[in-house]
């Protein structure tokens, strides 16, 4: 529990900072440093340092990147991750481009869900936004997840002003025949991608359009910690949500921690991390100093993110570096 009463029990971790897309959001256009592989989580420290956070409260894991099917062996450490007792849903974040090979194994190594970016549903425009000819992999990815049984299927979209604003109504109905929910995301300043206010479009702009051709049905999961505004829409299999980071916060029922590919903790997505595990670990740190690290993180969080024209100003990573 931070100072401010919200208890985590979700965390994020990032097995890599590679990725093979380079998404104009995510990526510096002078890309980034990577660092070497020894300054890296290896999986069996992410295992260790996963069961320890099991053992403090999180109940929720999610395999994040850069790109996360990049990482070898990755449906190990997930098969490892889901016999930890107390833990109860393992989930990934993934572009999909590799995922058409993987998704059975996945399924069999015990992850429970999936959410894939996919932010236009054009070839060309996909080659625009990514700098990449792979939007027939990321399309296969999908079909795959689905054919497994990942439903919902989650897929996450960057609404970008004047670049692919004009396929929220294409997209949402994508999902009209699909047991897929379809996910509007805020653009957000991150280190790097080149945000303007200009290019925001907000979540009362997209709702406003598709309101013009379809009656939004409010869904109510109950849960305060959910980060998306969800909706069903009369007929479709599908749903539509909106994921509000810039115009209304859902600080105030934040339950996530994220692990960092280097062993960094970040207890806010806006800011720099706080601690690093990765060096007490391999200097032999029991976990009692691992949990006080931790706990130290936790502590340090803020009651909530700045306004979004002050994000392009604060210090951190760029968003390959973080996972989301």
């Amino acid at each position: 529990m931070d100072r401010f009463g919200r208890i985590h029990t979700y965390l994020r971790v990032s097995v890599i900072e590679r990725c093979n897309l380079r998404c104009l959001y995510c990526m510096p256009a002078d890309g980034i440093e990577l660092k070497p592989r020894g300054h890296l989580l290896s999986l069996e420290e992410i295992l260790k340092i996963t069961r320890l956070f099991t053992r403090m409260g999180i109940t929720k894991v999610r395999m994040t990147g850069g790109e996360p099917l990049i990482r070898r062996n990755l449906e190990w450490l997930i098969e490892q991750i889901a016999a930890i007792e107390g833990i109860q849903t393992i989930a990934m974040t993934t572009n999909a481009t590799l995922l058409a090979k993987k998704a059975k194994v996945l399924r069999r190594a015990g992850l429970d869900q999936l959410n894939i970016s996919l932010d236009t549903l054009r070839p060309e425009r996909f080659r625009q936004m990514t700098l990449r000819d792979e939007f027939g992999s990321t399309m296969k990815g999908i079909e795959a997840a689905l054919d497994e049984g990942f439903w919902p299927l989650k897929i996450n979209a960057v609404i970008m002003g004047g670049i692919n604003d004009d396929e929220i109504l294409d997209m949402v109905e994508f999902v009209r025949d699909k047991p897929v929910n379809i996910r509007f995301i805020e653009y957000m300043p991150f280190k790097g991608n080149g945000w303007r206010r200009a290019e925001l479009v907000s979540f009362a702009q997209m709702r406003n359009r598709i309101l013009k051709r379809h009656d939004l049905i409010p869904v109510d999961s109950g849960d305060p910690s959910d980060v998306a505004r969800d909706f069903c829409i009369r007929g479709f299999e599908g749903k539509v949500s909106f994921i509000t980071s810039m115009t209304q916060d859902f600080c105030s029922g934040c339950n996530r921690i994220r692990l960092l590919a280097d062993g960094s903790i970040k207890s806010c997505l806006f800011h720099e991390p706080e601690e690093n595990l990765r060096d007490a670990l391999r200097r032999g740190a029991g976990d009692g100093k691992l949990e006080q690290l931790i706990r130290s993180s936790i502590e340090q969080k803020i009651e909530k993110h700045e306004p979004m024209d002050e994000l392009k100003s604060v210090v951190d990573r760029s968003m390959i570096e973080i996972g989301g």
